[in-house]
């Protein structure tokens, strides 16, 4: 018997620290654990593009006079994200606005 926690034993441990009880659902587990990391990444890069193109917005906007928030184009995003994706939508939105433009 391995003591690497990460393997499996004849009593039924789980296998590379996935929960999985076989070889075979630890190589699903992993393989869709790789594309989720992926598919993490490639989020994390649109939101920080998406930093990037508010931060021209809210300076457009305010060297023009305005305010650097409009609230009204926030509710449309809002309305955007919880449309697609539920309720649990619009607290990713306020998130990603949050990050976008920082605290009001």
């Amino acid at each position: 018997m391995s003591t690497d926690t990460h393997h499996t034993d004849l009593h039924g441990m789980e296998l590379h620290g996935t929960g999985a009880h076989s070889s075979e659902a630890a190589g699903v587990i992993t393989g869709a654990r790789d594309r989720i990391d992926s598919l993490d990444d490639r989020i994390i890069g649109l939101i920080q593009e998406r930093m990037a193109v508010s931060a021209v917005i809210q300076d457009a906007r305010m060297t023009s006079g305005g305010r650097r928030v409009n609230l009204s184009r926030e509710m449309e995003v809002l309305g955007h994200y919880s449309q697609a994706l539920g309720k649990p939508g619009t607290g990713l939105a306020m998130t990603v606005l949050e990050l976008c433009r920082g605290r009001i």
